[in-house]
C-alpha cells in the first residue's frame, strides 16, 4: 500500500474529477483512493475494468506514482466506460462520494495483521484529518490492515456516524471460504452461502452451522461422512486464515482479490444495492458486544451500513465471535489508552 500525499495540484488529464465526462450527460459519482501502492492501484484498475463506473482521484505521498497510475489507466479508456481519472492532493477529493483508504505500511513476511497496528495508526489519523478537511461528506472505506482496528481509529478520528465508516472486514475471507468450499463440493462458488466473521485476521471463524449450498446445509450434503467432512472443514478454515501469509511468502503482497472485494462494496454503496456483505462495522449491542469494529453481515447502501444482520449463531460460534471481539478490543485499548 502507498502513503498519502498532501501537496496541491492535480495531474493535468483530459477531464476534471467530479465533472461530467464530455458527451456522457449527468456527472458520475466520485471515488477517491488514498494510497497508490499495490492495493490502491489495483482497486483503481479493477474499477476501470468491472466497475462501479465513477470518476476517480488518486492521492499518494509519491506524487509521481499517482500521476503515472492516472496516465496508465487513462490510456486504456478507449476500451472502457468513459470517466475522469486524475491524480492530485487531498483538495481534489472535494465532492467525493466515497474515499477508499489504502494508505499505510505493508505487511512483512511472517508479520501478523495486529503487528501492523502501531505502525499504521499514525498514518490513518493523519489521512483521515486531511480527508475530513476536504471531503467531510464522503463515506470512508478503510482497507489498510489491521482493518478492523484501523476502521475504529478512522471512526473516532473522523467524527462521522459509524454507518459512514466501513472496513473491508471479512469480505475477502468470505470469498476465500466460498471458493474453497466450491472446490471441495464441485460447485460454482457463487452458489455457496457461507460467512467468515469476526476479525480480519487470526481469530476469525466460519459460521459453519449456517453454511449451505443452494439451501442445503453442508452436513446434509455429507450424510454418513460427518467426521471426514469436519476434518475437511477444519482444513479449509485453516487455509482461509493463512491465505494472506501464504501469498505474501510467495509474492510479497495480496492485492487482486481484495481489490475485487473493495469494488463489490463500492458497487453496493454507489448503486444503493442494499447488498448483504461481511464488512467491518461498529458493533454496539449486537451479540452482547459493544465499542468494537469487526466483520459481520451488513446491509450496505448509499448511506453506508444500514444495519447489521444478526445471524442465529450456534453457541460455539457465538463464543468464537466474543473471543475475536476481545482480541480486537485489546488492540484498540493499546492504541487509544
Amino acid at each position: 500500500m502507498g502513503g498519502a500525499g498532501v501537496d496541491a495540484g492535480a495531474y493535468p488529464g483530459p477531464a476534471v474529477a467530479g465533472k461530467a465526462v464530455a458527451g456522457m450527460g449527468q456527472a458520475l459519482p466520485k471515488v477517491g483512493i488514498v494510497g497508490c501502492g499495490l492495493v490502491g492501484s489495483t482497486i483503481a484498475y479493477t474499477m476501470l475494468l468491472r466497475g462501479p463506473r465513477a470518476d476517480m482521484v488518486l492521492v499518494d505521498v509519491n506524487r509521481a506514482k499517482a500521476e503515472g497510475d492516472a496516465m496508465d489507466l487513462n490510456h486504456g479508456m478507449p476500451l472502457a466506460s468513459p470517466r475522469a481519472i486524475v491524480a492530485g492532493g487531498y483538495e481534489q477529493l472535494q465532492g467525493a462520494d466515497v474515499v477508499v483508504v489504502a494508505a499505510g505500511v505493508n505487511q512483512r513476511p511472517g508479520e501478523t495483521r495486529l503487528d501492523l497496528l502501531r505502525r499504521n495508526v499514525a498514518v490513518m489519523r493523519e489521512v483521515v484529518s486531511h480527508i475530513q478537511a476536504h471531503a467531510p461528506q464522503a463515506i470512508l472505506l478503510v482497507v489498510t490492515n489491521p482493518v478492523d482496528v484501523l476502521s475504529y481509529v478512522a471512526f473516532r478520528a473522523s467524527g462521522l456516524p459509524a454507518s459512514r465508516v466501513i472496513g473491508s472486514g471479512t469480505l475477502l475471507d468470505t470469498l476465500r471460504l466460498r471458493y474453497l468450499l466450491g472446490q471441495h463440493f464441485g460447485v460454482d462458488p457463487r452458489s455457496v452461502h457461507a460467512y467468515i466473521l469476526g476479525e480480519h485476521g487470526d481469530s476469525e471463524f466460519a459460521a459453519w452451522s449456517l453454511a449451505n449450498i443452494a439451501g442445503v446445509r453442508l452436513a446434509e450434503l455429507a450424510a454418513g461422512q460427518e467426521e471426514a467432512l469436519q476434518r475437511e472443514l477444519d482444513r479449509i478454515l485453516q487455509e482461509v486464515r493463512t491465505a494472506a501469509y501464504a501469498i505474501i511468502q510467495r509474492k510479497g503482497a495480496t492485492y487482486y482479490a481484495v481489490a475485487m472485494a473493495v469494488c463489490r462494496i463500492l458497487e453496493s454503496i454507489l448503486y444503493d444495492e442494499a447488498s448483504v456483505l461481511t464488512v467491518s462495522t461498529l458493533v454496539d449491542g449486537h451479540y452482547g458486544l459493544s465499542d468494537v469494529y469487526l466483520g459481520l453481515p451488513c446491509v450496505v447502501g448509499r448511506e453506508g451500513v444500514r444495519r447489521v444482520v444478526e445471524l442465529p449463531l450456534a453457541p460455539e460460534e457465538l463464543q468464537a465471535l466474543k473471543r475475536s471481539a476481545a482480541v480486537l478490543q485489546q488492540a484498540i485499548r493499546e492504541v487509544t489508552g
